[in-house]
C-alpha cells in the first residue's frame, strides 16, 4: 500500500507541472460606476478587481465575453468603459482574470446593469398626500397611459429598496396603475422614491424614471420662513418666486402645495441666509393655493412653515366695479361703506387694500333695482391706517384662489381733527366754458401739502404748499379750459408729510358752468330799479322753460350764490328773491340763471342784466351800514394791497413835498419883488 500511495503522489505532481488549473475559490469583485441603473447615453465604467496580480481580464455579458484587457502594469484591477450606453447593452455582467501558473479565476458575482429611457416616464404620487407623520403609512401610486407588463418602485438613498409591481387597468381613468403600501416611515431619514415601467421580455430595459417623490415630515427643528415675491396676490401670467429660508444647517428644502399628491419643488439652499428660491416663470390657474415648506438636515426634519396662500387674479375677464357710497374722504372715527358690483354672478366678492392680501370677503347678493350682483363692505370707526387704494374682485367658491380681473382702484383718505383750511375762487362761482379757473386753498396752519377734491369723483389733485411772510401756507390749483366736466362742488384739505391723515375739509365751493341749457330766464325788480335806503326790494326770476332752481348772482362778488326752488305761476316758472331794508351795499348789477335738479351745476344762459340803485340816507334810528369785514378768503390779498397802498402813499407824500418846495420858492420870489418895489 505504501508503494501505491507514493506512485499516486508522484503522478499527481507530474500532472501539476503540465496542466494549469483554476485558482480555487478565488474570484474577482465586479462593480460599476456611476450606478447599476443608468439612463441611455451615459458613460459606464466596470471595475474588475483581484488580489494576485493578474495578467489579463475579461468582461462577460450574459455569459459571453465582451471585452478583454491586458494591463501594461499590474494594478490588481481593470477598467472597462462603455460610452453612450444604449438599451441593447443592458444585461447581467461578470468578469474574471488570468494569472501565470493558476490560469483563469472563477467568474465574479453577477452584476445587473439596467438602462432606462426606453419608454415614456410613468407618474408617481402619494395617496392621499406626501406629508406623513412619524410611524405613519402611505400608499404610493405608479401609473401610466401605456401598456407595460411590470412596474418597478425604487427607494433611493443609503437604504435602497425596490419592488416589482403588477399593473392593473382603471377603466374610468383609462390608466394602468400599481399601488404599493409603504410604512411605517420614520423622520430620521429621507424617504425618496421613483417609479419605472418595463416589458417583462426585457426586464433590464426600463422606462424613463418618474419625477422624484419625497415624503415630507413635520419635525422638531426650527420651522423655516416662507414668503412670496412680489406678493401673494399675483396677476395671471406674471412671474413670481416663493422663497423658503431655513436654519444654517439645512441641507434640502421642499415646497408642497396643499392638496397635491406630489412635492411641488426641491432646492438645495444656495443663497445667503440659507434661502431656497422656487421660481414660477408664468403664474397659471393651477398655481393658486396654499403652500408650506419643509427643510431637512443631518439632525432631522424641521417643523413645517406657516401657510402661504397664493391668489391668481385675472383668470376671469369680467371685472366688478367699486365705488364709495359715502365719499372717498372719510372723517377719522367715522364709518365708510364701499360697494362692489358685478354683472356676473360670482359667489363671492372680495375687497383688497394695497399690499394687504384681502380685507374682507362677502357673499354676493342680487340687487333687483340695478340688475346686478353686489356686496357692501362697511368699515366702522376708520383710522388713518385705512388710508389707501382699494380694489375688489369676484371669485367662485369651488376655486377660491382664482379671482377676476380687479376693479378700477378707489383711493380712500381719512381726514382728521386738525384745523380746516379755506378755499376760494378769484374768478367767481359762475363761469363760462373756455375760461380758466384757479382755486386757492390756504390756512394759518403750516401744512406741507394741500389736496383738492371734487365731490363725487375719486381722483385728487395734490400740490406742495407755499408760505407767505405773514405765516400763511397756501397753494393754487389751476383748472385750464373750463368745460361741462368742471362743474361741481370742491373742497380742499391740508396735510403734513409725516402723516397720512388729512385735515378737516374746507367749506365747499360750488363751480357752476353757464350755457349748458338752451333757455335764458328773465329778471325784473319790484317795486322799481331805483329805491330809497331802507326800502324792501324783490328780484323776480322767470322762465318759460323747465327750471327746477333759480340762481341769483351779483357782479363783483365772490360770495356763495343765492338759490331758490322755482314755482309755477301763470304758465311760467319763477322765484322771488326778497331783500328787506336795502342799503347802498345792495346796489349793483344782477343776473339770474336756471338749473335742473339732475345736473345742479349746469346752468342756463344768463338773463339780461338788471341794475339796482339804492339812494338816500338811512334814518337816525337805522344802524349805519357796516363796512365789510375782511374774511379768511381775502387774507392773502391784504398783503399785496398793503404794499401797493404804501407805495401809493409814498409817491403822494413825495409829490406834496415837491409841490411845497415849488410853492415856497414862488412865494419867496414874490416877497422879494414886493420888497424891492417899496424901496
Amino acid at each position: 500500500m505504501t508503494f501505491t500511495f507514493i506512485a499516486l503522489l508522484c503522478l499527481g505532481l507530474s500532472l501539476q507541472h503540465r496542466t494549469p488549473v483554476l485558482a480555487g475559490t478565488l474570484k474577482p469583485i465586479l462593480s460599476v460606476q456611476p450606478d447599476s441603473v443608468v439612463s441611455v447615453q451615459t458613460t459606464v465604467t466596470f471595475l474588475c478587481e483581484e488580489t494576485t496580480g493578474a495578467q489579463e481580464y475579461r468582461l462577460y455579458k450574459n455569459g459571453n465575453p465582451r471585452l478583454q484587457e491586458i494591463p501594461p502594469n499590474p494594478k490588481n484591477k481593470a477598467e472597462f468603459s462603455i460610452s453612450k450606453i444604449s438599451s441593447q447593452q443592458a444585461g447581467q455582467y461578470t468578469c474574471q482574470y488570468w494569472t501565470y501558473g493558476a490560469g483563469w479565476s472563477q467568474q465574479s458575482n453577477s452584476l445587473k446593469l439596467v438602462v432606462t429611457g426606453a419608454y415614456s416616464k410613468p407618474r408617481l404620487s402619494a395617496q392621499p398626500s406626501p406629508v406623513v407623520t412619524e410611524g405613519g403609512k402611505v400608499n404610493l401610486l405608479c401609473e401610466s397611459n401605456q401598456w407595460y407588463h411590470k412596474f418597478i418602485l425604487t427607494k433611493e438613498g443609503p437604504h435602497k429598496q425596490s419592488w416589482t409591481l403588477d399593473p392593473k387597468y382603471d377603466y374610468n381613468t383609462k390608466q394602468y396603475y400599481a399601488l404599493r403600501h409603504v410604512g411605517p416611515v420614520t423622520s430620521n431619514q429621507r424617504w425618496t422614491f421613483r417609479c419605472y415601467s418595463f416589458d417583462s421580455k426585457q426586464p433590464l430595459v426600463w422606462s424613463e424614471p418618474s419625477d422624484r417623490l419625497e415624503l415630507l415630515f413635520s419635525g422638531t427643528l426650527h420651522k423655516p420662513t416662507i414668503k412670496a415675491e412680489p406678493g401673494t396676490v399675483v396677476a395671471y401670467g406674471s412671474p413670481m418666486n416663493i422663497s423658503c429660508q431655513g436654519t444654517q444647517d439645512a441641507e434640502m428644502c421642499f415646497l408642497h402645495k396643499e392638496g397635491s399628491q406630489q412635492t411641488w419643488g426641491t432646492q438645495t439652499p444656495k443663497e445667503s441666509g440659507n434661502k431656497s428660491t422656487f421660481s414660477i416663470p408664468s403664474v397659471a390657474d393651477y398655481s393658486g393655493g396654499n403652500y408650506r415648506c419643509y427643510c431637512y438636515s443631518s439632525a432631522g426634519w424641521s417643523e413645517r412653515s406657516d401657510t402661504l396662500e397664493l391668489v391668481v387674479t385675472g383668470f376671469y375677464d369680467n371685472k366688478p366695479r367699486l365705488t364709495a357710497l359715502t365719499r372717498p374722504v372719510v372723517t377719522s372715527g367715522g364709518n365708510m361703506t364701499l360697494q362692489c358690483v358685478s354683472w356676473v354672478g360670482y359667489h363671492n366678492l372680495i375687497l383688497t387694500k394695497e399690499d394687504q392680501k384681502f380685507l374682507s370677503s362677502l357673499n354676493s347678493q342680487y340687487n333687483r333695482s340695478i340688475g346686478q350682483y353686489q356686496a357692501l363692505f362697511s368699515i366702522d370707526h376708520v383710522t388713518p391706517n385705512h388710508t389707501g387704494t382699494f380694489r375688489c374682485y369676484g371669485y367662485y367658491q369651488q376655486r377660491p384662489q382664482l379671482w377676476s380681473v380687479p376693479s378700477e382702484p378707489v383711493e380712500i383718505h381719512i381726514s382728521g381733527l386738525s384745523k380746516k383750511p379755506s378755499l376760494l375762487t378769484h374768478q367767481g362761482h359762475i363761469l363760462d366754458p373756455g375760461k380758466n379757473l384757479t382755486l386757492q386753498c390756504f390756512s394759518d396752519i403750516n401744512y406741507d401739502r394741500f389736496v383738492l377734491y371734487k365731490v363725487g369723483e375719486t381722483d385728487f389733485t395734490q400740490l406742495y404748499g407755499q408760505r407767505t411772510q405773514s405765516g400763511l401756507s397756501f397753494t393754487n390749483f389751476t383748472l385750464d379750459l373750463v368745460s361741462r366736466s368742471t362743474g361741481g362742488q370742491y373742497r380742499c384739505y391740508g396735510a403734513h408729510n409725516v402723516s397720512s391723515e388729512w385735515s378737516v375739509a374746507s367749506d365747499p365751493v360750488d363751480i357752476l358752468i353757464t350755457g349748458q341749457h338752451p333757455d335764458r330766464p328773465s329778471i325784473s325788480v319790484k317795486p322799481n330799479s331805483t329805491v330809497q335806503s331802507g326800502d324792501n326790494v324783490t328780484l323776480l326770476c322767470q322762465s318759460t322753460y323747465t327750471a327746477d332752481t333759480f340762481i341769483l348772482s351779483k357782479e363783483g362778488t365772490t360770495h356763495q350764490l343765492q338759490k331758490m326752488k322755482s314755482k309755477s305761476q301763470d304758465g311760467e316758472l319763477q322765484a322771488e328773491f326778497s331783500m328787506s331794508a336795502v342799503t347802498s351795499a345792495h346796489s349793483g348789477t344782477y343776473r339770474c340763471y336756471g338749473s335742473h335738479d339732475s345736473s345742479p351745476y349746469m346752468l342756463s344762459y344768463p338773463s339780461f342784466p338788471v341794475e339796482l340803485s339804492v339812494t338816500g340816507h338811512i334814518g337816525a334810528s337805522s344802524p349805519p351800514p357796516s363796512s365789510p369785514l375782511p374774511t379768511a378768503a381775502t387774507a392773502l390779498e391784504y398783503k399785496d394791497h398793503t404794499v401797493e397802498n404804501l407805495i401809493r402813499m409814498g409817491i403822494a407824500v413825495l409829490v406834496l413835498i415837491v409841490l411845497g418846495i415849488l410853492v415856497f420858492d414862488a412865494w419867496g420870489s414874490q416877497c422879494k419883488a414886493h420888497h424891492e418895489a417899496k424901496k
